[in-house]
């Protein structure tokens, strides 16, 4: 280690010590030395026995035992043989339209270990558009599409804008921009034969209109055909994977072309049945009993139909990540401890742990644009998971939680949990 590396570590040790620089510079500087940890930074790399070091919010040293030096004389933390990974980020998500609601969700969501998410295309009013970016205590970061963009739906939703036409596709996208919204939502679907699906001209006018005003476009998308026309037209995010069929040659030159379009697999339902005893802290105990009894039901009637659909969109998911294209990661719906249960099914579509891990962290950080979260390095901020067991042997151990850091300070999951079950 550099000199003055040393030295400045050293100095930062006697702060902690109380036998360094005056009181008033100690109260302008919080640093924390963590060892004995397993880290998992989130770019596909691995410290075995780690060090790092929190210094206020952010990450101020990161590496092994064996380069730590005299970072570990002093006070430290020690983790004893725990893993630490970077939070999760959800790249599709949907909050509520009320404040107090949209707060409750992002803290059961942060409970979970989601530092961050963007609710794509159902926000109306104003209220998601301007919790962005907010600092609320004990919740996660947040981002907003405003409102999406499809074909007429009548019966479902009347927030998205209904277009017919190419002039209201770009009147649309005009008040959108507007907003300054973080992404543009479009739905290609048909729902079954029920709609008119958003034609390749309205979609080809938005994306046009998207991107002469700096937005990108993701999109809710079914069929094969529609994804291949979506990438024809300049789309920069599949908010779903490709549901009616295999992908083929094809498709695949198609985003080779493209390599920047970023994947949000978003698996359905696997038909196979999971634990989720682990909710019993955020879950009050009637509601964890009825879907504790879906599960045994699923176990005892197993669905033929939706072992099917995941098996085609495991499929794709899995050729589409050998050819290289940049995998990111979401879970549709509200549920705030929904991601676990796709990084699980991420797993079991044929993806390894240590993949699913970086398209959860560092894939979904750099799609949303956010640079200083997303993994274990210096300067990014200090948002980590310590766990009992390491995800890279078992993925459902990201739901063994010991503590979650957010900025560089703990998370009051006791508070939360507090909040919705009650004491």
């Amino acid at each position: 280690m550099e000199e003055t590396m040393r030295s400045r570590f050293l100095i930062v040790l006697l702060v902690l010590w109380g036998c360094g620089p005056s009181d008033s510079e100690n109260e302008m500087t919080s640093t924390t030395v963590f060892e004995g940890v397993r880290l998992i930074i989130g770019n596909g790399s691995v410290i075995e026995d780690g060090v790092f070091v929190v210094e206020d919010e952010s990450f101020a040293w990161v590496g092994s035992r064996s380069d730590a030096g005299d970072m570990l004389d002093g006070t430290s933390i020690d983790l004893d043989g725990a893993t630490v990974m970077p939070t999760l980020i959800n790249a599709h998500f949907h909050l509520s339209n009320d404040r107090s609601e949209r707060i409750s969700q992002l803290q059961h969501t942060l409970y979970y270990g989601t530092t961050a998410a963007i609710s794509l295309g159902l926000d109306e009013g104003g209220v998601g558009l301007q919790m962005r970016g907010e600092e609320i205590a004990d919740a996660a970061r947040s981002q907003s599409a405003g409102r999406g963009i499809t074909s007429p739906e009548a019966g479902r939703t009347e927030i998205p804008y209904w277009i017919t036409s190419e002039d209201e596709a770009r009147a649309a996208v005009l008040e959108l921009a507007a907003q300054n919204v973080d992404f543009v939502k479009i739905w290609v679907d048909s729902r079954g034969g029920s709609y008119e699906r958003l034609s390749p001209e309205l979609y080809g006018a938005v994306i046009d209109e998207a991107h002469k005003n700096d937005l990108r476009v993701t999109a809710h998308v079914y069929r094969l055909e529609d994804a291949k026309g979506l990438l024809r037209a300049g789309i920069d995010m599949f908010a779903h994977g490709i549901r009616d069929m295999d992908v083929d040659d094809e498709l695949i030159q198609l985003w080779t072309d493209r390599p920047q379009v970023v994947l949000v697999p978003n698996l359905p339902g696997s038909g196979v049945p999971s634990d989720l005893s682990w909710l019993d802290a955020t879950i009050v105990a009637s509601e964890l009993e009825e879907m504790l009894a879906g599960q045994e039901l699923m176990e005892d009637f197993p669905s033929p139909v939706a072992q099917e659909r995941f098996g085609i969109q495991a499929r794709n998911l899995v050729r589409l990540h050998e050819a290289g294209v940049t995998i990111s990661f979401g879970t549709d719906g509200s549920s705030p401890w929904a991601p676990h249960l796709e990084l699980e099914d991420m797993v079991r579509a044929g993806m390894s742990a240590a993949d699913v891990i970086v398209s959860a962290t560092a894939n979904s950080a750099a799609l949303l644009r956010m640079e200083d979260v997303g993994t274990v390095q210096v300067g990014k901020k200090a948002d980590f998971i310590v766990l009992e067991a390491n995800p890279l042997d078992d993925i459902t151990n990201t739901r063994l939680i010991k503590v979650v850091y957010m900025n560089g300070e703990v998370v009051d999951r006791e508070a939360i949990q507090s909040q919705l079950i009650g004491d």
